[in-house]
């Protein structure tokens, strides 16, 4: 459905990315895909389930507004 990807560059670090991504499930259900790390190198992820697709976009705009305040950029 929907990706944000974001980056984070320090200039004594590895750059960093967070991608948020909306997506429809088997079950109807509206998932909120996150991943994160180090760009280039093995990354975390979270998978939350919604029942709407308001309540998946609500939460992917907190995650990403998160991320901007802590210093992520659009690429």
């Amino acid at each position: 459905m929907a990706t944000c990807l974001l980056y984070r560059q320090a200039q004594s670090r590895r750059p960093r990315f967070y991608r948020i991504e909306l997506a429809l499930n088997l079950f109807s259900e509206i998932s909120v895909l996150r991943e994160w790390g180090v760009a280039g190198g093995n990354g975390q992820s979270a998978i939350n389930i919604y029942d709407n697709l308001r309540e998946a976009s609500l939460a992917a705009d907190r995650h990403r507004t998160r991320m901007l305040k802590r210093g992520y950029a659009r690429s």
